[in-house]
């Protein structure tokens, strides 16, 4: 069986949409690491945050991003920040494709603007705060598979190029 399919990028970048699309496409189970927590702990992720903070979240997150890592036949929405973590990163890259949904700063911006469930654009100048997040995660995003730029694409665009790449690689 192929290796299974990860989605990472920026909150707010699609990687739950895509990977229900393309795992239907593909005929794979699918799966969120933050809706896996989320269940898990029985409070969402901003929730989590708030009560048991950031440190908490990324360490389940690690657990299950490595836990998803071992399965084939897989499509796996990937928190936000689990793959800056060296260690979810490096089992990705050597038992999974991953794919890095690029989005522009202003689009990341005007998807997440509206959400209050983002925890860590909470009470703070969010497009200052997304730039930051952005320009820290950029470099290590860029380590996945594949990079798609998802700019002025829409859903059925991008689940044909990845499938594209993947079936090719």
């Amino acid at each position: 069986m192929k290796k299974s399919l990860i989605l990472t990028g920026m909150m707010g970048s699609g990687k739950s949409t895509i990977g229900k699309s393309l795992s239907e496409r593909l005929n794979f189970e699918f799966a969120d690491t933050d809706s896996i927590i989320e269940n898990r702990i029985l409070l969402s992720v901003s929730e989590i945050f708030k009560i048991k903070g950031e440190k908490f979240f990324r360490e389940i997150e690690v657990e299950e991003s490595l836990k998803l890592a071992e399965k084939k036949g897989i499509v796996i929405a990937l928190g936000g920040g689990a793959f800056l973590n060296s260690e979810v990163r490096e089992k990705i890259k050597k038992t999974c494709f991953s794919v890095w949904l690029s989005l522009s700063i202003d689009e990341v911006f005007r998807r997440t603007q509206k959400n209050q469930k983002r925890p860590l654009l909470k009470d703070k100048d969010n497009k200052e705060k997304l730039i930051e997040i952005y320009n820290q995660r950029e470099k290590i995003y860029s380590l996945a598979d594949c990079k798609i730029d998802c700019n002025l694409k829409n859903k059925n665009e991008i689940v044909k190029k990845i499938i594209e790449v993947y079936e090719n690689k």
